[in-house]
């Protein structure tokens, strides 16, 4: 194992067992970096939600995922998966800045892989955005229980989106004109 893991744990111990699933599930990843390679792992519980975020750093971009389930085991696989299919889909962009080859194998650079993750919308949905004020754009994504809510400002009478952040937070998103 020559990938040098930063694994930290927030409300949650990194325990032996979680460490070694850590290095093993994202160990697998070392066929695509070269040895040098630093991943900085995260591990978080909040209530029921064990997350883990997983950051590596390659020049000129970061690669990055997160995933939450109600295990942290399983949030690890996931992770893991998302971050391989995330290399191949996206190779071409990361392999392209020439400087950022030194973060990635000769094989995994030179290896063709099909493009079967194109990305497809599979859903649409229509709905009637009314005018309201982004306070109570937030009240209502919160009755939905969603983490986003778009609506027409009443106050600029542009499309705008709230959402939740950290820390019982929300955000606001306007256009820029």
């Amino acid at each position: 194992m020559n990938m040098n893991f930063i694994i930290v744990g927030k409300n949650i111990e990194v325990t032996p067992g979680l460490r070694s699933a850590v290095e093993d599930k994202i160990g697998k990843l070392e066929k695509y970096f070269t040895p040098e390679t630093e991943i900085h792992v995260t591990l978080s519980v909040e209530k029921d939600r064990q997350k883990i975020e997983v950051t590596i750093p390659v020049k000129g971009s970061i690669i990055r995922s997160e995933q939450v389930s109600n295990d942290m085991y399983v949030s690890i696989d996931l992770v893991e998966e998302i971050i391989e299919r995330q290399l191949k889909k996206y190779k071409h962009k990361l392999v392209d800045h020439k400087q950022s080859s030194n973060y990635f194998k000769k094989e995994f650079i030179e290896k063709e892989y099909m493009d079967e993750e194109e990305i497809q919308i599979i859903r649409t949905k229509k709905f009637d955005i009314k005018p309201m004020y982004p306070e109570d754009a937030c009240i209502q994504m919160e009755l939905l229980g969603h983490n986003f809510y778009v609506f027409c400002n009443a106050e600029t009478d542009q499309v705008n989106v709230v959402y939740k952040r950290k820390g019982n937070t929300y955000g606001l998103i306007e256009p820029e004109y």
